[in-house]
């Protein structure tokens, strides 16, 4: 197995931590309206785990498609978001089909690495503000 790549690892860490922070947020919402039960904490988890596991399995296709020429690189990244796309469906379905899943819970933390990637700019033009600051 190759070495994962440093790059995508941090960018995992990102996510993850993003999905975490997210997942908390709701799942206040959730108690704070009255409406939580196991359901809500089983339907975060579970689609929760399924958007880190995507984006992880995203990062480690590039790092695999960079080593390769444009076609089959292109290929292969096509492939990788077929199959991608259809696990988070699969898991989107079991999310809404079985009772153990709130429904809500389950499609919401899905959308939650989109979020955390629209934020990055943010973060990533402090740290850029920051590092120029240590050089001087």
């Amino acid at each position: 197995m190759p070495k994962i790549d440093k790059t995508v690892k941090n960018e995992t860490i990102y996510i993850l931590s993003f999905e975490i922070i997210f997942s908390l947020i709701m799942q206040s919402v959730f108690l704070i309206i009255g409406k939580w039960d196991i359901t809500v904490l089983f339907g975060n988890l579970l689609s929760g785990a399924a958007a880190v596991l995507n984006f992880f399995l995203m990062g480690l296709t590039v790092q695999k498609a960079v080593q390769k020429d444009e076609k089959d690189a292109k290929n292969m990244l096509k492939v990788s978001q077929i199959y991608r796309t259809l696990l988070l469906f699969i898991i989107a379905g079991i999310g809404v089909y079985f009772s153990i899943f709130n429904t809500v819970a389950a499609l919401l933390p899905l959308f939650f690495p989109r979020i955390a990637i629209a934020l990055r700019p943010l973060f990533m033009k402090k740290n850029d503000n920051n590092s120029e600051n240590v050089e001087k």
